[in-house]
């Protein structure tokens, strides 16, 4: 319940009932309060009440004569009767004006509570009732707008469905792109579809555009449909509000309203442009795609391509980054999917300077990508030539010079990719080959160890020991024993 009106010209009456509702348990956003009729009458017809208190007697205007009154009113409040006297002729002319209850004086609290309770719960069902209503009648709009070809007897039998839910008077479209938070749902004075085809629809009487324009459009780009009247133009009010918000999407104006003269731009952008712009996006020529962009950008705005083109190579541009590159690296195929649609931005502009930025960071994506395979490429080499010369005079300094890598680096990618330093690794593959001649052969330890790469023996029997907890004497007789 979002307002509760107390109309009571005694102020000490009147702030007990406000006490009460506030204590009732039932949520109210708003009580308002006045003390007579006239005033209570001037509220109802500026703003929607949910329920209201009256007093019967009253100066200026009564309150049988405020029930009377209010009426004409677009919407009429759920009404309470208070009265000090028992007189069964109030509460009959009251309840003849549409007044739900009638309580006498002193009120009693647990009488308020009940009434607000009953109130609030049927003020619920009918919210629910109406977004049902409004709901299957948006999707009925959906319908009818996008449909190419409504046999007559489908056309009147929408009309006369929904006529009574829909303008009699002048109406305008307004079209927009799909918010990307989502606000609270809220009861509007006009239609809103929130998606249809990618887009937001306002469909508003002409009377009442310019606080819609002020209010819930401001600081959009929309496309403003011609007057049209009747649920039979409303196809056309879309298609015009469409080709408008393109226009007002190309030049970031607030409002385009539509016009039968269109820019007549060329029909297609050059397609080896695009091949272009894939190609360089994975190059050091990445600025020059991105001038390749604002330069077609640039011919939309100046009404030298078409929009429609335009918005047709973007799509053919993202599936030929997506098919190019899909393979190399993890894509955001969402992110691709989303610069398909260039409608969902609010402005050319906008939509131009997102996709750049995106276009950078992909490229840099790719170059890290292509660094770090070209560094394992080369710590490969540099593993298969240790493998090799193991048993030469070995450090990290030459390794690194033969596969032309920067010193640190190689240190770094080196451990990266093996998951042990340079010293460990080339002593892990030596003691490797030490155990197999010392297993499979009968040279001496002295040979053995030149040709694992140590001219030292006693250093070489050292490592050794350190490494498999027995000298090298020892581990050939333990593996004799072993046979």
């Amino acid at each position: 319940m979002k307002t509760v009106l107390i109309v009571e010209d005694e102020k000490m009456i009147r702030q007990g009932i406000k006490s009460m509702v506030q204590r009732s348990g039932v949520p109210v956003e708003v009580i308002m309060e006045c003390n007579n009729g006239e005033m209570a009458l001037e509220i109802l017809k500026e703003q929607k009440v949910d329920v209201m208190f009256t007093d019967i007697r009253m100066p200026k205007m009564s309150g049988i004569e405020l029930v009377k009154a209010m009426q004409e009113c677009e919407h009429i409040p759920l009404t309470v009767a208070v009265s000090g006297y028992d007189d069964f002729s109030y509460a009959v002319e009251m309840m003849r004006q549409g007044v739900r209850e009638y309580i006498l004086k002193p009120v009693d609290r647990d009488k308020i509570k009940e009434i607000l309770e009953k109130f609030n719960a049927e003020i619920e069902q009918n919210q629910q009732k109406d977004e049902e209503i409004r709901s299957i009648s948006h999707q009925q709009l959906k319908y009818f707008m996008l449909q190419e070809n409504i046999r007559e007897e489908e056309l009147t039998a929408m009309v006369n469905q929904f006529q009574k839910l829909f303008y009699t008077e002048p109406y305008v479209v307004y079209c927009k792109e799909i918010p990307k938070e989502k606000g609270e749902k809220k009861i509007r004075p006009y239609i809103c579809l929130e998606e249809l085809e990618g887009k937001q629809i306002f469909i508003v009487e002409e009377e009442k555009k310019e606080l819609l324009l002020k209010n819930e459009l401001n600081n959009s780009f929309v496309g403003e449909s011609r007057s049209h009247q009747g649920l039979r133009e409303l196809k056309q009010a879309y298609l015009e509000s469409n080709e408008a918000r393109k226009q007002a999407f190309c030049k970031g104006s607030p409002v385009v309203v539509y016009t039968e003269e269109r820019p007549v731009g060329r029909a297609l952008v050059d397609s080896n442009q695009m091949h272009q712009i894939v190609q360089m996006i994975a190059t050091d020529k990445i600025e020059d795609a991105s001038r390749i962009l604002e330069k077609i950008v640039w011919e939309v705005k100046r009404e030298q391509l078409s929009v429609d083109s335009f918005a047709e190579n973007m799509g053919i541009l993202m599936d030929s980054i997506w098919a190019t590159y899909q393979n190399i690296l993890e894509m955001d195929n969402e992110k691709l999917e989303q610069f398909k649609n260039i409608f969902a931005w609010p402005s050319l502009e906008e939509f131009k300077e997102e996709l750049l930025v995106w276009m950078r960071e992909f490229h840099d994506k790719i170059s890290i990508e292509f660094d770090d395979y070209k560094n394992k490429h080369k710590i490969q080499q540099a593993i298969e030539y240790i493998q090799r010369n193991f048993w030469q005079e070995l450090n990290m300094a030459v390794v690194s010079n033969m596969i032309s890598m920067n010193y640190s680096l190689f240190s770094f990618e080196f451990k990266k990719y093996t998951g042990s330093n340079f010293v460990t690794y080339l002593r892990d593959i030596r003691m490797k080959e030490a155990k197999r001649l010392l297993t499979e052969t009968d040279l001496r330890i002295a040979e053995i160890s030149r040709q694992v790469g140590y001219d030292n023996e006693k250093h070489f029997m050292k490592i050794f020991k350190s490494v498999c907890g027995v000298s090298p004497t020892e581990y050939r007789k333990n593996s004799n024993y072993s046979e």
